[in-house]
């Protein structure tokens, strides 16, 4: 966008709504995956070894996943493009090698029974539903590729459209599997895949009709996947760190006084919490692709925004609907539905945290400085295990509650981190120490 261009609320809406709706479609994915395995016979067992399987998976992917900012932040020509999709093959490489090596060797056994804890007659079925998951890694970063160019190009109503077919299959496959009433681990993980393949065809289709008009060179041009590398790999670092959290939760949920039954309300309740948050894990996209010439609009489209969803997480949890909705739409009844919503009653607190973190990390890559996250990750990471640690010795019996608190409190800690480098790189660049919500209600008494 030129400088001289007008921003209004308008074009900011058109821009983030599409991409709103596709993370929100993405985690609703997720829940049509728990609800089919909740109507499996021995729900708990099927859920929580699913969930475990996808614990691991979430590292790779989340690698993958990376290839979508640094692609939208960093591509600007064919050249450019061609550059990131030679590091993009390397990076699939690399993380199919360790993610077989888990999956085909004795160090899978050595993972989810010595450090997740789970039981042996458990593990057998992990690593089936994580030899599966291995294929989704593949096509979700080769997605992410794709969307990356799409967001650059403003086509954002593209990753909607993929996402609503890619549900809609999802959905069908789900029904056939619960007609049939074969339904084990690997359930949720083909319907995973089946979901995946979909919306990386049709992400891809778009990208190559985009990258066939974008110019052959820019001025922004990046030269070598050495940029690519210095812009990527503090994200990836830090990606790491922060993918740790949800491994250590469940291996600390092991520790409670009901093990399967902390380990499903968990994953329930964070799946619920997510879709409300997903929609508005793209902050940091409009972040970096309008910030530098409309930071006054930016701020205040994220003020509007941020509160949002904990008000509706919040509303969910403290009235009937959420129970409602648990039962009648996801399938969870009985201690599992009574524990899920004690769950999601602390995730209101990650929900008030959450699109004011993904606005710092926005402005992180506006600033080319990336390597803050490492630092604000490990934050995370760290208060989440001390409040588990603390958790598990004080109230075991609280069961997924714990996992709920130690992951808001890592929140929290990566927020006060976020805030406190960006405030230091502003003031370097002789920018005044003002908050968000400050600098807001200046702009306001200005009018």
């Amino acid at each position: 966008m030129k400088k001289t261009e007008e921003l209004d609320m308008k074009t900011l809406l058109f821009f983030f709504i599409p991409l709103g709706l596709s993370a929100s479609l993405v985690t609703l994915s997720h829940i049509i995956i728990n609800s089919t395995l909740v109507r499996g016979e021995n729900s708990e067992y099927i859920i929580a070894s699913y969930a475990i399987a996808m614990s691991l998976f979430a590292i790779t992917e989340r690698l993958g996943n990376l290839l979508r900012q640094t692609c939208s932040s960093l591509v600007r020509d064919k050249h450019s493009y061609k550059i990131m999709s030679n590091f993009a093959t390397y990076l699939i490489v690399s993380l199919m090698l360790v993610a077989f090596a888990v999956a085909y060797t004795p160090t899978g056994d050595f993972i989810f029974a010595k450090i997740f804890g789970a039981e042996q007659n458990m593990v057998k079925d992990i690593k089936g539903i994580y030899q599966i998951l291995i294929l989704v890694t593949i096509f979700s970063a080769l997605r992410c590729l794709c969307q990356g160019i799409i967001i650059y190009n403003r086509q954002t109503k593209w990753l909607t459209i993929g996402m609503v077919i890619r549900l809609a299959a999802m959905y069908v496959l789900s029904l056939y599997f619960i007609h049939t009433g074969n339904i084990t681990g690997k359930t949720g993980a083909i319907i995973f895949l089946v979901g995946m393949i979909i919306e990386c065809t049709i992400s891809f289709i778009e990208a190559r009709v985009l990258v066939r008009k974008m110019a052959e060179n820019h001025e922004q041009k990046i030269k070598s996947k050495r940029t690519i590398f210095k812009f990527y790999s503090p994200l990836m670092f830090s990606s790491v760190i922060i993918v740790l959290v949800g491994p250590a939760i469940n291996i600390f949920l092991g520790k409670t006084t009901n093990i399967e039954l902390a380990i499903a309300s968990y994953a329930i309740a964070g799946s619920v919490a997510q879709l409300f948050l997903s929609f508005f894990s793209y902050i940091h996209q409009i972040v970096i692709n309008f910030y530098d010439h409309h930071e006054s609009e930016v701020k205040k489209f994220s003020i509007l925004v941020g509160f949002i969803p904990c008000l509706l997480v919040g509303v969910f949890c403290y009235t009937p609907f959420g129970a409602f909705f648990l039962e009648y739409v996801i399938g969870v009844n009985g201690r599992l539905l009574d524990a899920s919503l004690q769950v999601l009653k602390v995730f209101v607190l990650m929900a008030l945290l959450f699109p004011f973190i993904d606005y710092f990390n926005g402005l992180l890559m506006v600033y080319k400085q990336t390597k803050v996250t490492i630092y604000s990750q490990s934050a995370h990471l760290i208060i989440t295990i001390l409040v588990l640690v603390i958790g598990i010795n004080f109230a075991a019996q609280w069961n997924g509650i714990i996992g709920a608190l130690g992951n808001s409190f890592g929140f929290l800690a990566e927020l006060i981190v976020l805030i406190s480098f960006v405030h230091a790189i502003e003031r370097k660049k002789g920018k005044p120490k003002i908050l968000l919500l400050k600098s807001l209600s200046r702009q306001g008494r200005n009018r």
